[in-house]
């Protein structure tokens, strides 16, 4: 998993010039998936899903929603998805992001260990421990 490089220009300037995040107020992170990388560049809009009632899952900045141990933060309880409706997408990357919809930034994205397809009354899942970003 990588963090996006706006995510990496927050953080140096957090570290070095005391800059706060400009997401720092979120109280919560949104899960999003896609069918390709959406790279360092990308935002959450890029690559991502389009399955029919496909949407962003919040998940709390708590230590209720994420477990942080060294340079890891691994998702604390369950994140589900939407069921699919109708359409289709093959998910082969995740993201956290700040946004529930729209052009959010990317803090941290990766590839899933296998791709996942979506399609009419498929309902998209990761249980707690199964997502695993690392600051590295």
């Amino acid at each position: 998993m990588s963090f996006g490089n706006t995510t990496e220009n927050d953080v140096v300037k957090l570290l070095f010039q005391g800059t706060a995040l400009s997401w720092d107020a979120n109280t919560d992170l949104y899960v999003s998936l896609h069918t390709a990388d959406p790279d360092e560049g990308g935002s959450q809009t890029t690559s991502e899903a389009a399955y029919t009632s496909y949407a962003r899952v919040t998940v709390a900045r708590t230590s209720g929603g994420w477990t942080v141990t060294n340079n890891q933060a691994v998702n604390a309880a369950l994140v589900q998805f939407p069921q699919c409706t109708g359409g289709s997408s093959t998910v082969t990357y995740a993201a956290i992001g700040t946004a529930s919809s729209g052009a959010g930034q990317i803090i941290a994205s990766g590839a899933l260990s296998s791709s996942l397809s979506v399609s009419t009354g498929i309902q998209p899942q990761f249980a707690g421990g199964a997502l695993t970003f690392t600051l590295d």
